[in-house]
């Protein structure tokens, strides 16, 4: 089950929310997967989003990868959702802690997912704290970063077709670390 922390209309047309709840249980045009470049879902939220959504997922990241070769932060991946509620997932690549300029690659990997959405015509979208899990990512600077990302995106693409953004955390501690990163804005 999933709870609505915290709400904020961004312009006339786009909600952001914060949720905490499963997000391979969200309700929503499509999901995004904290994914590796290569698309191998085998560790974290990349694990639970594709043995959701069944083989198909694995399946098509191959068959992306095969074609595109690995992704970027900049540039998701994005295949059907299979068995789960939405119609998509879009895989973004966040950093590894550690890996240098981490917070620009957060950043990227945000928008980048947010573009994405768009370029699907898709009117809503939900985020992980991507990189905060085996990527090792501290939850506070990830929550600021990816906050902040969601918040300017619709002032800088007004002509999105999103009108949900929902960042979706998954227990207690991580809802009170973006809570309080919504607050400090």
């Amino acid at each position: 089950m999933s709870e609505i922390i915290k709400k904020q209309n961004l312009s006339s047309r786009v909600t952001l929310e914060l949720v905490q709840g499963d997000i391979t249980e969200q309700q929503v045009d499509a999901v995004v997967n904290a994914a590796n470049e290569k698309l191998q879902h085998g560790g974290g939220v990349a694990a639970v989003i594709a043995e959701a959504g069944g083989a198909v997922v694995q399946r098509e990241s191959d068959a992306w990868v095969e074609e595109h070769g690995p992704i970027s932060h900049e540039a998701p991946a994005y295949t059907s959702a299979g068995e789960l509620p939405s119609e998509y997932i879009i895989h973004a690549v966040g950093p590894v802690w550690g890996s240098g300029d981490e917070d620009r690659k957060l950043r990227a990997a945000v928008v980048g997912s947010l573009e994405t959405a768009n370029q699907l015509e898709l009117a809503s979208l939900a985020l992980p704290a991507i990189s905060t899990g085996i990527f090792g990512f501290p939850e506070d600077r990830a929550a600021r970063v990816i906050l902040t990302a969601c918040r300017d995106y619709p002032d800088q693409h007004p002509e999105t077709s999103l009108e949900l953004i929902r960042v979706v955390v998954y227990g207690d501690q991580a809802a009170q670390v973006f809570a309080q990163a919504w607050e400090q804005r």
